[in-house]
């Protein structure tokens, strides 16, 4: 453990113990509430299939044995009972079939299902105000979060609670087998299997920590290397940085190489280790029976029973060192997603928007007091101390330079950003960027982003409003029409008018609009925002620009600067015609 987070543990009155089991606690009621039944069910069959499979092969040494002795003589030959021990053999033979497929059907089920749940808390936690652009600015993580962590959690059950119940039901059964026939040799054997199994398990997975969490920060960064490599060469090669590039990524090459090289000594050391441990049970046992046989206390069967049990009591040992080299990938993955898996947290804090729509006054759309606001709880302030009301109905135009807090100020009433302090309140809205997110998807299905249950009447009514229609119309498939990954396909122009489509499907009465005209030629941009203007109706209309076109919209001018807002000037003043004549033209 780092010292920064034991220090944060101390800032905050937590024990570093009690700091462990809070990040655990959010990534394990998952499993406790999604498939609790399953869970039980399917350890409780890997144990099950252990126990069944020591048993098979104890009772087949002792029959073997026991049936040799008996036919050496007449008769005890005759006398001896081959049939209930047959018998025993083939139900155990057919109980450890059915017990390891029912173990493998219910158990990855119910694992699959409790990551799907865990899917699930991660994206309503990435829904939370502000996160969703933190991520964004590191991509690999977003990749690395849904798969290979969500992915690594699946060891914290099927590798390590299951084998460490395994090894618990061999070692409890070995101890039962050898208790009956030596007290004292049943009890150390059960102790001496639950200490190695458990013990060499531990202190794999401590030494194991660091080299996995060196292999994951590893392939993250190979992986965020290569694609930049790959996405990028054109301007790598333009600034001369291409070779800096590949040296970069054969390095977190050489990094990843190294922490595998190590995983790999560490596992080759914990199966000597637990080879080691297997042999000195089976020669213990050895040496035990001999003694017992020679006192006459057992027979040469009961002997082979003793031996076989003995071999086959350390064969979860194996899944359990597999679980141990995988423990630091899923305590990293724990200590990455834990943060977001809060449901409850996540569901408590809406987006400012909706948490406090209740507290507005009537006839206003939009009410900010001293609100402060960053991108990052360290970050330097972006906002500093804003106030603004805006009525319901009213259309605003943000104007200022770039970095002066406008698009910062549209992301806290879209929900995107919480305020660090102040109260931002404000009816529900709808935010059009100049950046336009499109999927590889039909047509149809990227315009329903803005209504599941629009029909195809409304879609094309939406648009025509947008002036998108003739174009579909125009295609062979229409609305079935197919983009490629962000909205291959379409023109930057039309591309936009789909944006404005959505806007105009989505039902609210609040439009948040930064730069949407931005790098669309002047035809183009005008039309948008005719259509913007005569479409708007009643509703409340908020616009980040520094475009003359786009503030014209506007009756009311609100000029902010280095996070402050410093002017508001109304139409038909002298200083609003003097600031819109300032703005950029076309």
């Amino acid at each position: 453990m780092s010292i920064a987070h034991i220090a944060h543990g101390i800032r905050f009155g937590l024990s570093p113990r009690r700091r462990r089991w809070s990040e655990l606690r959010p990534v394990l009621r998952p499993f406790l509430t999604t498939q609790p039944r399953a869970l039980l069910v399917g350890a409780l069959l890997a144990a099950i299939t252990v126990l069944t499979g020591m048993a098979l092969l104890g009772l087949s040494g002792w029959f073997i044995t026991a049936t040799a002795l008996a036919g050496a003589n007449v008769a005890t030959a005759f006398m001896f009972d081959i049939f209930m021990p047959s018998a025993g053999i083939r139900l155990l033979a057919v109980g450890r079939t059915a017990s390891r497929y029912g173990e493998r059907l219910v158990t990855h089920d119910a694992t699959f299902a409790v990551l799907a749940a865990l899917r699930v808390q991660l994206f309503r936690g990435w829904a939370r105000a502000g996160t969703a652009s933190e991520l964004l600015m590191r991509p690999s993580r977003v990749l690395f979060r849904l798969t290979s962590d969500i992915d690594a959690l699946e060891s914290l059950y099927l590798r390590l609670v299951v084998p460490a119940l395994a090894v618990l039901g061999a070692s409890v059964l070995a101890g039962v087998i050898l208790g009956f026939m030596h007290i004292g040799l049943g009890i150390a054997m059960a102790a001496w299997l639950v200490a190695s199994g458990w013990g060499i398990a531990i202190v794999v997975a401590r030494r194991a920590r660091r080299p996995s969490v060196q292999r994951a920060h590893a392939i993250e960064v190979l992986r965020a290397r290569a694609v930049d490599l790959v996405a990028g060469q054109t301007d790598l090669v333009m600034a001369g940085r291409i070779d800096a590039q590949r040296t970069a990524l054969a390095d977190a090459d050489r990094r990843l190489a190294a922490a595998d090289l190590a995983l790999n000594r560490l596992e080759a050391n914990a199966g000597a280790a637990y080879g080691m441990a297997g042999t000195i049970s089976l020669v213990a046992v050895l040496l035990a029976v001999g003694v017992l046989v020679g006192e006459g206390r057992i027979g040469a069967p009961a002997a082979a029973l003793a031996l076989l049990v003995a071999l086959t009591a350390v064969e979860p040992f194996n899944a359990l060192r597999r679980g141990a080299l995988d423990a630091g990938r899923t305590w990293l993955a724990v200590r990455r997603l834990a943060p977001r898996m809060g449901l409850e947290d996540a569901q408590s804090a809406p987006s400012a928007s909706k948490a406090t729509e209740g507290l507005l006054t009537s006839g206003t759309a939009l009410h900010f007091d001293a609100v402060t606001a960053a991108y990052s709880h360290a970050g330097a302030s972006v906002l500093h101390g804003v106030s603004l009301r805006i009525d319901a109905g009213e259309r605003v135009a943000l104007i200022g330079p770039s970095g002066a807090g406008k698009s910062t100020l549209l992301a806290i009433v879209a929900g995107e950003l919480m305020p660090r302090t102040g109260t931002a309140t404000s009816l529900p809205a709808c935010l059009l960027t100049q950046r336009t997110e499109l999927f590889q998807d039909s047509l149809r299905d990227n315009l329903r982003l803005a209504d599941p249950s629009a029909d195809d009447a409304q879609l094309w009514h939406a648009l025509e409003a947008a002036g998108l229609a003739h174009d579909i119309r125009a295609t062979a498939a229409g609305l079935d029409t197919r983009l490629g990954e962000g909205g291959l396909g379409l023109s930057g122009g039309q591309s936009r008018r789909l944006a404005l489509a959505r806007l105009l499907l989505r039902p609210t009465d609040f439009w948040l609009l930064d730069e949407p005209t931005e790098s669309l030629d002047t035809e183009i941009a005008h039309d948008v925002l005719h259509r913007l203007a005569s479409h708007g109706g009643n509703r409340t209309v908020l616009i980040a620009t520094h475009l003359r076109r786009e503030a014209a919209l506007a009756d009311r001018l609100v000029r902010m600067e280095v996070g402050r807002i410093v002017a508001d000037l109304h139409r038909g003043t002298p200083d609003f015609e003097a600031a819109l004549r300032a703005l950029r033209p076309d």
